[in-house]
């Protein structure tokens, strides 16, 4: 009789021992993802400070926004396979030491070169942490529990975003653009005391009972200089003509080192990236259309602020406030898009995201110096929560295409699509904003266009043309989410 009262439980009823751990493992990584998103949406409100403080011109200024998505993009995937030697927890809070470093190192430059180099430095940082995020947060998670796992990710992601504009406009009211980057060391260093003594690196990275892998050293070189040269083709800092010797040898390059790339991948024994998933095609047409997201929506992120404040001159904190309803958004969207995708599949979530998405570039794109704050506000809020909408059942799509021993390989890929989206589409609106002042004459510091009418309107005149682009890229991101056809949750073994 007593075997009977105690007898045990059924696999349904035993408690999942991951339960009491994954919320404080996932504050421990989340707080990191926190700061380092808010940190890329303050550099974005301090822009028009730090241009005026070096007396540079729109085309320098977008550099420092520039190079650190272009360090972190040819940093992700050589340090995700770092990680996968010597840990993911190790090389987390290496990347935390090295971001708050940079930080502090950004608010002390005392030149333009020298802030440039800080936020290299910084970014390498960040490329530690953001490669292996995605792996460590799902391997802390049920795998019944992939949307909400990736959903929560997203919302802290999105928090960050959120918070990151309010924090600068506040601080930028009142302090120097350099306080921005001594606050945060604050909570870096919060994160790196939580996952010092909460994460368990033999959860985090599920560790393999074999011997290490090698190192790519050849793929991750090439690879790094082959991104690096395609930003820098795209964003062509030193105005060179189109057509000229150095920008076609530097277009062939590029497909040569990329080529170089993929022969060198597929013949390796330890590679960096596993080509071979691509064979895959919900695999291979979702990270596609996570690419085209990514190259539409960060247009917003870097011409808001110079339209509220160097074109509307609305005050940083008011400014902040108004880019709040962005992140809202996506926070709002994202916080359930991962559990209803979980449940009714991820494919409507993503079409109607990318339709939202259309939308929106489509009134950004008639937007003037006159345009009512309200309508700039309602637009912001809807752009958010299209980003939210299909952000997540996009991730949750690829995660779900492959099996669950390449999670941290891929996590760190759908990151690197992520933020290789983002530097392009940086890089363009850019190109094509300063290409059309330039032609018109105005190669002027941002804080000139205030009160310059001519200035304005061919500063709005290229946002026109800035949007029509993001327009095209969220039609072909649309078509893709509807061709891709991943399987339910409810059919996956």
């Amino acid at each position: 009789m007593r075997e009977t009262a105690t007898s045990p439980q059924t696999p349904a009823q035993q408690p999942d021992p991951l339960d009491a751990y994954k919320w404080k493992a996932f504050i421990a990584i989340g707080i990191s993802f926190f700061t380092m998103v808010a940190s890329m949406g303050m550099v974005f409100l301090a822009l028009s400070q730090i241009a005026d403080t070096f007396g540079v011109t729109l085309r320098s200024a977008s550099w420092v926004v520039i190079v650190q998505g272009l360090t972190i993009s040819a940093f992700m995937m050589p340090m995700g396979r770092m990680a996968d030697i010597i840990g993911r927890k190790r090389t987390h809070l290496i990347g935390l030491v090295l971001f708050g470093s940079g930080s502090v190192f950004t608010g002390l430059a005392p030149t333009f070169g020298l802030l440039i180099a800080a936020r290299t430095f910084t970014a390498i940082g960040n490329s530690m942490g953001q490669s292996v995020g995605t792996a460590m947060v799902l391997s802390v998670f049920p795998a019944r529990e992939r949307g909400k796992a990736i959903g929560a990710q997203t919302t802290a992601v999105a928090v960050g975003g959120a918070m990151g504009p309010v924090i600068a406009g506040l601080v930028l009211q009142f302090l120097p653009w350099q306080a921005l980057f001594y606050i945060l060391t604050i909570p870096i260093g919060i994160a790196f005391i939580a996952g010092y003594f909460i994460l368990d690196e033999k959860i985090v990275s599920q560790q393999r009972t074999g011997p290490r892998p090698a190192f790519d050293w050849m793929g991750a070189i090439v690879s790094g200089i082959t991104i690096t040269l395609v930003v820098i083709l795209i964003n062509n800092p030193f105005g060179v003509p189109i057509v000229s010797p150095l920008i076609l040898g530097g277009a062939a390059s590029a497909v040569s080192l990329f080529a170089y790339f993929i022969w060198w991948e597929l013949k390796s024994d330890a590679p960096m990236l596993e080509l071979r998933m691509f064979k895959n095609i919900v695999f291979s047409m979702a990270v596609a259309t996570r690419f085209l997201g990514f190259l539409g929506t960060t247009a917003v992120r870097f011409m808001m602020p110079i339209y509220l404040i160097s074109l509307r001159d609305i005050g940083e904190a008011l400014a902040g406030g108004i880019l709040f309803l962005s992140s809202l958004g996506m926070a709002v969207a994202a916080s359930s898009s991962g559990r209803m995708g979980d449940k009714l599949g991820e494919r409507p979530f993503t079409i109607v995201g990318f339709s939202l998405l259309i939308f929106t570039a489509i009134a950004f794109m008639t937007f003037t110096a006159e345009t009512p704050m309200w309508i700039v506000m309602v637009v912001l809020l809807f752009n958010g929560l299209a980003m939210g909408l299909w952000g997540v059942p996009n991730n949750s799509t690829i995660l779900g295409s492959v099996p669950k021993e390449s999670f941290g390989v891929v996590g760190a890929l759908t990151n690197l699509t992520r933020n290789v989206g983002n530097v392009a589409g940086q890089a363009i609106a850019s190109a094509v904003v300063v290409g059309v002042m330039v032609s018109d004459g105005f190669d002027i510091p941002l804080s000139d266009i205030t009160g310059d009418a001519a200035a304005s309107a061919s500063f709005m005149n290229g946002w026109k043309y800035a949007y029509i682009l993001v327009t095209v890229f969220s039609l072909m991101g649309l078509a893709l989410a509807i061709a891709t056809k991943p399987k339910r949750a409810d059919e996956e073994s």
